[in-house]
């Protein structure tokens, strides 16, 4: 009895020990975080950067649930939904796209409002400068694209002498895309021809309206233009007419000549972290607007297919600097 008396003090003596010892897990945030996310409209793009901004905050140790709202292009429910994010005292707001970031900028001014996928946050009003010398509850990720070194190369594939351009005329993103667009093909000696739109139902007759003056088009990051690019991609075919398409993640099943843009998961994975660094306690003034410097967040496809059929030739170094060929009908990944 004396000695299983003494094994019971032993055994009491070490699970104390081993209690006292600090643990190693992974700590969990003690807080869930009720984040509130607005987009433009519901394509392969914009819902890409959606599930990015989640996978990635998944990832980490914090614990946060998602409200997702689609505002369907439409600035009146862009407000509404920032005024109800507002009176569910959402601890951040996400816009995706300018409308839905200027509403919730405008509507929320005391909590986060982070923004994703805006060209131009100054033009957009959601930056005062970017100098980061004004005191802000904006912060967030621009997708400015290299336009200059894109269209140049695109000049250098199908030499036009008319180049054909759709974009939304309410859109900041598109407008001053329009606008660089216009000064390159000046610089270039190519006449600009471009046909503005207000919303989604009016592309296909823009574009039907401009290609029988045109040997070239292309389409810039617009939400809307892009929501409805296999309408674009349509007459262009029909009209046997090169397309350029920005975006890369609405380029799949169109009948595109070259894309080259972001992989707009990746934007949502830096759009997460930016939400991320908010929540750890960094201010939005400190991070400010976050542009995109790096070639490899950039991917360069080109439709061989397309190419055959239009009689266009691509230079081999650019065929062998891409990261997607589409030949036979098949994918090719080179990179």
């Amino acid at each position: 009895m004396k000695r299983i008396t003494q094994l019971l003090v032993i055994l009491l003596g070490v699970s104390a020990i081993l209690s006292a010892q600090p643990t190693t897990e992974k700590p969990v945030s003690e807080k869930t975080y009720s984040i509130g996310i607005s987009k433009m409209v519901s394509h392969p793009a914009l819902d890409a950067i959606e599930q990015g901004i989640i996978d990635y905050l998944h990832s980490t140790d914090l614990s946060c649930t998602f409200d997702l709202q689609n505002c369907n292009a439409d600035i009146s429910t862009a407000i509404a939904i920032a005024q109800k994010f507002k009176s569910d005292n959402k601890d951040l707001v996400v816009g995706i796209a300018t409308p839905p970031a200027q509403a919730l900028a405008q509507v929320i001014t005391d909590k986060p409002v982070v923004f994703g996928a805006i060209t131009d946050p100054l033009a957009a009003g959601l930056v005062a400068n970017y100098k980061k010398t004004e005191d802000t509850n904006i912060a967030g990720v621009s997708d400015l694209n290299p336009l200059k070194l894109q269209l140049e190369t695109y000049f250098r594939i199908v030499k036009p002498k008319r180049l054909g351009m759709i974009y939304t005329s309410s859109e900041a993103n598109g407008v001053v895309q329009m606008e660089m667009a216009k000064q390159i093909c000046k610089d270039n000696g190519v006449e600009f021809v471009a046909a503005a739109i207000s919303n989604s139902s009016e592309i296909k007759m823009a574009a039907q309206s401009i290609i029988g003056r045109i040997d070239a088009m292309y389409i810039a990051i617009d939400n809307t233009v892009v929501s409805a690019i296999p309408s674009v991609s349509e007459v262009c075919s029909k009209a046997g007419i090169p397309l350029f398409n920005t975006d890369t993640t609405s380029s799949e099943g169109i009948d595109f000549l070259m894309s080259w843009g972001f992989n707009y998961y990746t934007v949502g994975v830096e759009t997460g972290k930016v939400v991320e660094r908010i929540l750890k306690g960094e201010k939005p003034r400190d991070i400010g607007a976050i542009f995109f410097e790096d070639p490899s967040q950039f991917e360069l496809w080109f439709n061989l297919d397309v190419a055959k059929k239009l009689g266009i030739t691509i230079p081999d170094d650019l065929r062998a600097s891409a990261k997607l060929l589409i030949q036979d009908g098949k994918k090719v990944i080179q990179q």
